[in-house]
Formats: C-alpha cells, sequence, structure tokens
C-alpha cells in the first residue's frame, strides 16, 4: 500500500514521543550531564592506561587504582552521606576530580617508580570523586522521578563513549599528546557545577527539606504525615518509618544508640538487595572488566589484515566500541529494559569465555568479529546497570528508595575490582602463551 511505510514511521515516533510525556528538559540535560563529567574522568584514565604505565606493566594495574578507592568509597558513603546537604557533596566532587587530574596531568611523563605512584595518587583521588558521585546522583534521582534515571544512565553512557573516542582520536589521530589530553579534562568538573547549581531545578529539594523539618518540629502525640525526605535526608533520618522494628524505643537515647541502630538497619536493608539487584550487576561487570583489561589487550591480528595502523591501536579502539554499546544501552532506558537481570549477565560470561579462547587458540577469521563481540559485550553491560536501577525503583518502597539506589552502587565496582585483580595475571599469562607460540604482537605495543 503507497503511504503506508510512512504511516508506519509516523507510528513509531507517535510512540517514542509518548514515552517522553511529562518529562522536565532542565532535569534531563542536568543528570545527563551529571552522569557525563562523573564518569567521564574514569573512562579517560582506562583509555589511557597504556600511556601512563607503558607496555611492561599490567593495564589492570590502573585499573585497580582506579577501581578500589571507588569502591571502598561506595561501600561507606551510603551510610552517612545524608548527612551531607547535596550542595557540599557536589562542590567536593567536583574539586577531588580536578585536583586528581591535575596531579594525573602533571606528573613526568615517564615508566619511573615515583611518576607511576604520583599518576596513581592523582587516580585515587579522582575515583574517590568518582565513586561518592555515583552513589550521589542515583540517590538523587528519587527526587526528581524516573527520567532523571534515564538521564543519568545515558550520561554515564555518553560519558565512555565521549571519553574512549576522544582520547583515542586526540592521541592516535590527531596527535594530541597525552599530556595536553588530560590537562585539559581537568577541567571537565566545572560542568558539575554549573549542572548543579544553574541548571538542575532545586523546587523538589526544597519541598523535601521542608518536609523533613516539619517532621522534626512535630509534637511527640501529633501522627506525622508522610514524607519523601530532603536535602540532607537518607533512608534512616526518619524514624517514623521504621517505628515496627524493636531497635526503636519510647525511652529516650543517645545520640551514638540511634546512629548505631540506623547503622544497624541499613545493613539489613542491604543485604536484602543482594540477590534480586547486586549479584546480576556484579556479575556482568566481573565478566566484562575481565575481558576489557586481561583479555582485550591481548586479541590483536596481523596488521595487514585491520584497519588499524599500530598495534598499540588495537587497544583504544575496543574501548571505544565497548564505550559505544554501553552508551545505547545506557541510553535505552525509557524505552527499553530487561526484566530477568540474570540472562544478560550469563551471556556477559559467554562473551568472557569465547573471548579468552580467542586470545588461546585464535579461530576467527578478521579483527571485525572481535570488534562485534566487544560491541555486543558494551550493549549488554549498560542494558543490566539501567535496568538493575530501574527495578530498585519500581520495586523497592519508596521510603527506602534513596538509600537502596545508592547502596546497589557498589555492586559493579565489586565486579570491576575482583576483575582487576584476575586482569593483573590474566593479560601476562595470555601475552606469555602467544609469545610461545610464535604470536608476539603483545610485545610490540
Amino acid at each position: 500500500m503507497p503511504g503506508a511505510p510512512s504511516s508506519s514511521w509516523r507510528l513509531f515516533w507517535a510512540r517514542v514521543k509518548g514515552k517522553f510525556e511529562g518529562a522536565d528538559l532542565r532535569v534531563c540535560i542536568a543528570f545527563w550531564l551529571f552522569g557525563l563529567v562523573n564518569n567521564i574522568l574514569y573512562v579517560i584514565i582506562l583509555s589511557a592506561a597504556l600511556d601512563l604505565v607503558g607496555p611492561s606493566i599490567p593495564k589492570a594495574t590502573v585499573l585497580l587504582a582506579s577501581i578500589i578507592p571507588g569502591l571502598a568509597t561506595k561501600v561507606v558513603v551510603p551510610y552517612f552521606i545524608h548527612l551531607i546537604p547535596y550542595s557540599l557533596r557536589i562542590i567536593a566532587f567536583a574539586t577531588l576530580s580536578t585536583c586528581g587530574m591535575l596531579t594525573v596531568a602533571l606528573s613526568p611523563s615517564t615508566t619511573s617508580a615515583s611518576s607511576i605512584t604520583a599518576k596513581v595518587a592523582g587516580i585515587v583521588l579522582a575515583n574517590i570523586s568518582s565513586g561518592a558521585g555515583e552513589v550521589n546522583f542515583l540517590s538523587l534521582t528519587q527526587f526528581y522521578g524516573t527520567f532523571s534515571l534515564a538521564a543519568w544512565g545515558s550520561g554515564t553512557g555518553g560519558a565512555g563513549l565521549i571519553g574512549a573516542g576522544a582520547y583515542a582520536l586526540a592521541t592516535t589521530e590527531l596527535g594530541i599528546s597525552v599530556h595536553a589530553t588530560l590537562l585539559t579534562s581537568a577541567l571537565l568538573p566545572l560542568i558539575m557545577l554549573v549542572s548543579f547549581f544553574a541548571l538542575l531545578p532545586r523546587g523538589p529539594l526544597r519541598a523535601a527539606r521542608k518536609h523533613e523539618q516539619a517532621y522534626h518540629h512535630i509534637e511527640p502525640d501529633e501522627d506525622p504525615a508522610e514524607d519523601d525526605g530532603g536535602e540532607t535526608a537518607g533512608l534512616l533520618d526518619q524514624p517514623d518509618r521504621l517505628s515496627n522494628s524493636s531497635a526503636f524505643s519510647t525511652q529516650p537515647q543517645s545520640w551514638l544508640q540511634t546512629t548505631l541502630q540506623e547503622l544497624k538497619l541499613k545493613l539489613l536493608r542491604a543485604r536484602t538487595l543482594i540477590i534480586p539487584y547486586m549479584f546480576p550487576l556484579f556479575l556482568v561487570y566481573f565478566a566484562e572488566y575481565t575481558i576489557n583489561q586481561g583479555v582485550a589487550p591481548t586479541l590483536l591480528f596481523p596488521l595487514a589484515s585491520t584497519p588499524l595502523k599500530h598495534y598499540r591501536a588495537f587497544y583504544p579502539t575496543y574501548s571505544a566500541l565497548y564505550q559505544l554499546g554501553v552508551f545505547i544501552s545506557r541510553s535505552s532506558l525509557a524505552l527499553f529494559r530487561v526484566r530477568s537481570l540474570y540472562v544478560p549477565s550469563f551471556l556477559q560470561v559467554a562473551n568472557l569465555v569465547v573471548l579468552t579462547i580467542q586470545a588461546l587458540w585464535p579461530f576467527m577469521p578478521n579483527v571485525y568479529f572481535v570488534f562485534a563481540i566487544v560491541l555486543w559485550e558494551g550493549l549488554l553491560g549498560g542494558l543490566v546497570y539501567v535496568s538493575t536501577y530501574a527495578a530498585v525503583r519500581e520495586e523497592v518502597a519508596e521510603e527506602d528508595r534513596e538509600f537502596s539506589l545508592g547502596a546497589v552502587a557498589v555492586s559493579d565496582s565489586a565486579g570491576i575490582c575482583l576483575a582487576g585483580f584476575l586482569g593483573v595475571g590474566m593479560e601476562s599469562a595470555l601475552c606469555s602463551w602467544q609469545v610461545g607460540h610464535g604470536r608476539d604482537w603483545c610485545r610490540q605495543l
């Protein structure tokens, strides 16, 4: 029928527009920029791993320096971050990120012990900020609705694509020095400040803070109305929500007793999040970062059979393709999400097995097959990430949601951390195997 394709196209776009009905553009832009800036320095550092530590040191060393501080931060931060106003948190994150990247950029461009120590110190600062920032912004989405979470996820995916792609373009094609590229990236945290203080509507936070203040000023014999928590509020700032717990009594308690009781209840709440949300997120990140840091550096082909000019170009190219997949899937939440988080997680484990076999006994005819799998790897990882937090928003009670969103964030870092430890030995072992079987390309990086 003439015009049928055009009619179908209009119907498709009508459905897409319907998915975004009610979205606040300022909120979406602000959270997209939060996700971009919070994650982009981490991506740039991983993309620069080879240039920062040299070919003789496993790239997973950089991963560990990046992820362990972030993991430690995510383990601790959800239990006390509610005591700090969001405005002060943003200033602290921007300051730490800028100082960290300046330290990395201004360190001597050598692979001496002192130079690498300085670079690692800068990486640690930047990733403490990134880890705490992820907990913070995921918790903040509680006050701004589903579209804020979708925008945050897309921004984090954009960070991967822009960070890895821009680094590869600048240092490989444009010939810009690593020093200049890293120095320029130190200015990016300023965007976070502008997004929070000038772009994000503050009404929801002010309203929530007023509700919290109203609660604290009620008389003991009044029945408090349910509220959403304020700018400094967290799950257990609101004892009325936990009135059924035997941990609370009507007798006066010291500040320390109350704090310990609240901490205990938070830990109990976190335990209930492990199986439905935290473990599949942990699993998918463990598999993909084992690929990225332990296997991908050894997935090399003869240069004549590839579109690449140097062996060092394989690693950033894989990173860019992976991040493209992450960006696409993390931007899809408003249109699509998976309900079973374990299916894509196990598919990611299958990717790890296939690519490890390729590194040991190459069976793929050319590099384009690896390109496709790496892209698919990114799609799976991003899909599990956004679907996990969407599930938390839908399935966790509203009064527990702010804390739960932040607490689940430890899962991906735990998976990445374990992958980093495995990757340190895995890359070296795979490279030694290849050299022993007549393929010494990994030594030519």
